[in-house]
Order: C-alpha cells, then structure tokens, then sequence
C-alpha cells in the first residue's frame, strides 16, 4: 500500500489543535475525513508535530497509508477541493514505506508574530499578539541570544508538561523588527530539534515581560540554570504562533522536494516533541 506524504497548510483559529479530540474540530480528524472520502476507507494521518489549539501551520508535513491508487496530483487537487477554506495541501507526494513524519523529523521551525503598536489591528487579531505596551527591542534580542544551545528548558513550558526529560536544542532564535516590511509587526523565529509543551509560548512570553520591563534583564539565563518556571514569563497566546517549517532527516528526503534537510546536529529526540 502506498505512503503519502502531504506538506499542509492551515488557520488554526477554528480548531482545537492537531491531534483528532473526541466532540471538537480538529485539523488532523478534518484531513482524516477528506482522504476517506476519496479512499472510501478509514485512514489514520500522522503529523510531524501537534499543534496547540488556535496555532496555524505554513507547513504540517503529515503522512497516510491506503489501499488505493490515487495519483499524487489527484490527491493534491482532490483534497483542496474537499476540505475547507482554512487548510489547504500545498504538497503530495509518495514516500518510502516506512516514513512516519514525526522519526523523519530533524527539526522545526516555529515563528511567532507580535503586532507591537498601541492600536489593534482588524486584520491580525487571529494572526498576532497585540502588544500595546513600549517593547525594547534591544532588550528582547539580548535575552534572544541565551536561548540557543543545548539546555534544561524546564522553566519554559507548560504546567502539566510531563516530559521527563526537558534537555533540549535549539540551533537558532532570531528577531525580525520588521517582518513581511511592516515596522510594527514583529517575528520571533525559534529552530529547535523537538519542543516541550507550550515551550515556544512560554519562551515568548519571557522575552515579551523582559521588553516591557516586567521582568528583569538576564532573567532566561537564570531560567536557564535554575528551572523555576514560577520566575519565567507569562505564557503568550496561540493565535500568534506558526509551525513554519519542518526539516527531514537526509535519508527521508525525496528527489526535487520541497522540504529540507534538517541541521547536522546530535540525533533529535522528536518522539518528545510537544504543543510548542
């Protein structure tokens, strides 16, 4: 039977995240229904990574195994044409039988998007976080620059994260002042090797508190080195937070792809990776 990859796009504004929940929408248990409709069969749809409620993805790699033989170009047009207007399939290709987008996994990109300016805006109030308060930005970059390496990022996740082991890497944060040319429209990129619960929001939210001086300078590092999540930063809401970009192990990449090769760095432990 063959795998099918798919690249996928949607607005998480009307979902309660990823993963197929008993009695709410979902992204995942919406594809499951598309593909089974073209099928005629039950499918099971794996993703790279589960997205929080209301978080958007530019690029959810996900997998699925059937029994009939679609064209890849009839899955791509197929499916658009079947499932609603806030997720579209960017991507479909066949992959080798044993591919499971979450072990293909070598890492991710995640952006998170603040409109920083004293008025909201219309058109980004599911899109960004509208901070109205004075951002230092010098600031919000100094602490930016802590985060990457290898670290015990306990203190920057969720309450009920229950991940035992919190090490984890990341191999790029960067700022953007001005993202997509807008002057008040900010972009934080986070590149990691997997993720903890809720991380990329709690990161955020620290980064915002210490530019609006509710907490202090220096306070991710000693985050960093003492793990108490009582000192971090508020937890930022989801509706500003992208899972832009997933990177494949080598092996896993397919002639003329559209993804890319993830960092060589030491083997990702992407079976912990979680609701960033």
């Amino acid at each position: 039977m063959p795998t099918i990859r798919l690249v996928v796009r949607y607005d998480g504004t009307d979902y309660s995240g990823w993963q197929r929940q008993r009695g709410v929408p979902t992204v995942q248990e919406t594809l499951e229904a598309a593909i089974a409709s073209m099928a005629s069969e039950p499918v099971t749809v794996r993703g790279a990574g589960r997205t929080d409620a209301g978080v958007h993805a530019l690029a959810q790699v996900a997998s699925f195994t059937v029994s009939r033989v679609i064209p890849v170009q009839g899955w791509l047009h197929g499916l658009n044409g079947k499932l609603p207007p806030s997720i579209a399939v960017t991507d479909a290709r066949v992959a080798q039988d044993d591919f499971d987008p979450r072990r293909a996994s070598g890492g991710k990109r995640y952006r998170y998007l603040l409109h920083a300016h004293p008025v909201r805006d219309p058109f980004l109030c599911d899109r960004a976080w509208h901070v109205h308060h004075p951002l230092d930005l010098d600031a919000l970059e100094t602490e930016a620059r802590a985060l990457v390496g290898t670290h015990d990022f306990r203190a920057f996740r969720a309450a009920d994260c229950e991940r035992k082991t919190t090490v984890r890497t990341l191999f790029r944060v960067a700022v953007s002042r001005s993202w997509a040319g807008r002057p008040n429209l900010v972009a934080i990129e986070v590149e990691g090797t997997a993720f903890l619960k809720n991380m990329v929001r709690v990161l955020v939210g620290t980064l915002v508190d210490v530019a609006r001086e509710r907490l202090p300078p220096g306070t991710v590092d000693a985050r960093l080195r003492d793990g108490d999540r009582t000192q971090s930063g508020i937890t930022a809401p989801p509706q500003g937070l992208y899972l832009d970009e997933v990177f494949l192990r080598p092996q896993y990449l397919l002639p003329e792809d559209v993804l890319r090769a993830a960092p060589e760095l030491p083997d990702a432990q992407t079976d912990l990776d979680d609701e960033p």
